[in-house]
């Protein structure tokens, strides 16, 4: 048996079937309202740029990586030279050079007063010799008491003495530039020197 419906009846039906749709509606739009919110979420993980981190890193230090392994070639470090100076030894003062040499040791010269008479020979052909050196003796402080030739075979120029007259002949040798002195010939006088010049004296 049916049960009749009226207006009043229709209307309660038609307002549900309304509010049914309407929330359909509203779930809908939540639901895709809420998907639109999250659609940065589907974008690839390429289009976003990662932040470096700034909390400090946990591994290994790089510098500890750079130290070379026992056993591995490296090229040795000088040491160190100390940064303080050697001592330098003290440099002596040049020394003053003389401005001239110094002369030979010589003997005392003998006065003129205690010299002895002197001869000269020339033993040579430059006729004239002995009576240069004649006169330089003279000069000199010496008394000569003859001048002439010699006639024989002398080695070389010699200042003769008799005995106990060798320091007067090494001084008469020096003052006429005379090398050489020797003890008197038998043919000699024994009271005075006696001077032969051959032809190696350069005066």
């Amino acid at each position: 048996m049916s049960r009749p419906t009226d207006e009043r009846g229709q209307v309660l039906s038609s307002l549900v079937a309304v509010l049914a749709v309407v929330a359909i509606v509203a779930g809908l739009l939540v639901l895709f309202g809420t998907r639109g919110g999250d659609s940065t979420a589907d974008q690839p993980a390429t289009a976003t740029t990662p932040k470096p981190s700034t909390k400090p890193s946990t591994g290994p230090s790089t510098i500890v990586a750079s130290v070379p392994k026992p056993g591995e070639s490296e090229t040795p470090v000088p040491p160190t030279e100390p940064t303080s100076a050697p001592t330098e030894e003290p440099t002596p003062p040049p020394a003053t050079e003389p401005t001239t040499a110094p002369p030979p040791a010589t003997e005392l010269a003998i006065p003129p007063a205690e010299r002895p008479a002197v001869e000269v020979y020339n033993n040579t052909g430059h006729k004239g010799l002995a009576d240069s050196v004649a006169g330089r003796a003279r000069q000199a402080g010496w008394t000569v008491a003859g001048a002439d030739n010699w006639h024989g075979k002398i080695a070389e120029s010699t200042v003769y003495y008799p005995p106990g007259m060798l320091d007067a002949a090494n001084q008469l040798a020096r003052d006429l530039g005379i090398s050489r002195t020797k003890g008197a010939l038998d043919n000699m006088k024994k009271d005075r020197l006696t001077v032969i010049l051959t032809s190696d004296y350069t005066g």
